[in-house]
C-alpha cells in the first residue's frame, strides 16, 4: 500500500524560509508527475509548483520567484523549498503524486507565516 507523507512545516516569521519534503513508501510505479497544492481555510486547495521526472517545473504565477520544486526520483520524494515567506502563503501544504494509474495525496502539512 502506497503512503505519501509531507513534513517540514511550521511557525515561521515573514520573510523567512521553510523547506518541504514529501516521500512515498510502498511499491509505487511510473511515477509521471509529482506536485505540491496548498489550501487556505475558506479557499479551494490551488497548485503551487509541479515537476516531471525528467525535471520539467511549472510554478503558478502567485510565487514570484520564491519556491522551487526539486524531486528526488530514485527515492521518490519531492521538496518545495520556500523563502520570502508571506502571511499570504500560510496554508495546509499538500504532496500528490501521480502514476498511470493511481493519484496518491499526502495528508498535509501546515505551515503558518505570523510575526
Amino acid at each position: 500500500q502506497v503512503q505519501v507523507v509531507e513534513s517540514g512545516g511550521g511557525l515561521v516569521q515573514p520573510g523567512g524560509s521553510l523547506r518541504l519534503s514529501c516521500a512515498a513508501s510502498g511499491t509505487i510505479f511510473s511515477i509521471i508527475d509529482m506536485a505540491w497544492y496548498r489550501q487556505a481555510p475558506g479557499n479551494q486547495r490551488e497548485l503551487v509548483a509541479r515537476i516531471t521526472p525528467n525535471g520539467t517545473k511549472v510554478y503558478t504565477r502567485f510565487l514570484k520567484g520564491r519556491f522551487t520544486i526539486d524531486s528526488d526520483n530514485a527515492k521518490n520524494t519531492v521538496y518545495l523549498q520556500m523563502k520570502s515567506l508571506e502571511p499570504e502563503d500560510t496554508a495546509v501544504y499538500y504532496c500528490n503524486m501521480v502514476t498511470l494509474s493511481d493519484s496518491y495525496w499526502g495528508q498535509g502539512t501546515q505551515v503558518t507565516v505570523s510575526s
